[in-house]
């Protein structure tokens, strides 16, 4: 197995990603947080329309291809239906088992 083949390694953050690739919106919700925010290119977003339009109904998909020796920063070539093939920033903030908050944005 390549490093990259166990990444994210952050149980967490690996959920999120899997959650993300499985198109598995149950999942996701599992791990955020009910109070669980998000900030996209700087700005926060409403969670719910967010994950929504950027995630499930686009058909997102992550491929996790560097992190943070903490696993809670992650850089991955993202996919959706909306923005096609980009390269993406992810910082996790993790506590109590799920994510708290998280920030998205170009790499």
């Amino acid at each position: 197995m390549t490093p990259r083949d166990r990444m994210p390694s952050h149980p967490v953050v690996s959920a999120f990603v899997d959650a993300v690739n499985a198109q598995d919106p149950a999942a996701l919700w599992t791990v955020l947080a009910t109070d669980a925010t998000v900030i996209d290119v700087g700005t926060e977003r409403d969670l719910d329309a967010w994950v929504e339009r950027e995630l499930f109904s686009s058909h997102a998909r992550m491929e996790v291809v560097r992190e943070s020796p903490d696993g809670l920063s992650v850089t991955a070539r993202f996919h959706n239906d909306i923005w096609g093939d980009i390269d993406t920033a992810w910082e996790f903030s993790v506590s109590e088992g799920v994510i708290r908050r998280f920030v998205a944005g170009p790499a």
